[in-house]
């Protein structure tokens, strides 16, 4: 399986059970080339918070994958 998608299915077995995105450091405004390490932080409804990290290429993909994510909201 291809390594730059294990943050994305991180997260998306995290939403699927109901849990938030809180946080994306940096922000998503940020330059893709300036941004070699992206953190998400995600909150589930029992309170428990989860950090998921990417770091290269998982980083740009994590970033569009939350900005497509964003823009379906």
């Amino acid at each position: 399986m291809d390594d730059n998608i294990e943050p994305i299915l991180e997260l998306q077995r995290l939403l699927s059970m109901n849990c938030n995105i809180e946080r994306v450091y940096p922000a998503s405004p940020a330059s893709d080339a300036e941004v070699n390490i992206v953190t998400v932080v995600v909150i589930c409804p029992e309170g428990t918070t989860h950090t998921i990290r990417a770091y290269r290429e998982e980083a740009s993909a994590l970033r569009e994958y939350v900005r497509l994510l964003n823009l379906k909201k």
